[in-house]
């Protein structure tokens, strides 16, 4: 064999071998965040059996909370997002149908993902939105497991969220941040959250619906993680929403249109809000009025 050819051979073996060896520290590492055990607290969620409580549950599940995003409007699963080599995302059936994890969870395994995103051997679940979760109160989260508990089964089996090469290597890089408990620190909980329409609890209903996840902490907007093609999220801090009012902010989440008229992007989950009470809408748009104002992308 001529000299070059066995050099040619010799450095294609030794690339090949190098890719090998990263391919495996890679799967080994992305393996490891994946394998990972989460404590949980011991923490005790009184479940309520009355019609109010229930009835609770189910308005924070399909009007305040985003649970249909992922689940599905009926709550038996839905396939968020396939994005080919890096992975894809479902929310399962949270029913007691076949393939429902309401057949088989009991109330911890429901407030554990729920509030701490993490499966009921602690390792942590991917993309469920537990970092907003967290914030519900104990009477909130009990109404909510109350509801999920009593879902009319509908059996629909869902493929398991999982990431493929390029999603391991990107979780192995630390630029995939869609791993639930990382995000899910334990904090003090509250008992109850007093209902009114103020600044107070317009906060708490920004907190547990999930408005961060896309406007930012700090509600000015900006780029939004999520499947391509996403556009950024609209600052709606005051220096954002101008001179908006509140029948204005009404038409956003009732009709899903701007204050010009325009529609909204189909993104936002304007009909799950549409079900937000009239008051729930006037206690956000106190609370918005009263955060600081911020330039756009200033998350």
């Amino acid at each position: 064999m001529p000299r070059s050819r066995r050099t040619l051979w010799i450095t294609l073996a030794a690339l090949a071998a190098i890719v090998l060896v990263a391919s495996g520290a890679t799967w080994m590492r992305s393996e490891a965040m994946l394998r990972r055990v989460y404590a949980v607290p011991p923490h005790t969620v009184r479940i309520p059996g009355d019609s109010v409580s229930v009835a609770r549950g189910s308005h924070l599940v399909n009007a305040v909370g985003t649970c249909a995003t992922c689940h599905g409007e009926d709550l038996a699963g839905k396939v968020y997002a396939d994005m080919g080599p890096i992975g894809l995302i479902a929310g399962p059936n949270l029913t007691p149908g076949r393939g429902g994890r309401g057949a088989e969870f009991g109330t911890e395994d429901w407030v554990r993902a729920i509030r701490f995103g993490v499966h009921r051997d602690g390792t942590t679940l991917i993309a469920m939105p537990s970092e907003v979760f967290m914030n519900m109160s104990d009477a909130d989260l009990g109404a909510v497991v109350a509801y999920l508990q009593r879902l009319a089964p509908i059996d629909r089996e869902m493929p398991v969220s999982h990431f493929r090469p390029l999603g391991r290597t990107l979780l192995a890089a630390g630029r995939l941040r869609v791993l639930t408990a990382p995000k899910t620190p334990a904090k003090a909980t509250v008992a109850s959250v007093p209902v009114a329409v103020s600044p107070a609890y317009g906060k708490y209903l920004v907190e547990i619906s999930g408005c961060a996840g896309c406007h930012g902490y700090g509600l000015s907007g900006g780029k939004v993680a999520g499947p391509p093609g996403i556009p950024p999220a609209s600052n709606i801090t005051p220096a954002g929403i101008g001179s908006w009012t509140e029948p204005d902010l009404r038409r956003v989440l009732r009709e899903g249109k701007k204050a010009s008229g325009a529609p909204i992007d189909a993104f936002m989950p304007w009909k799950t809000y549409a079900g937000m009470t009239d008051d729930e809408i006037s206690a956000i748009w106190l609370y918005l009025r009263s955060v600081p104002p911020k330039p756009f992308g200033n998350k």
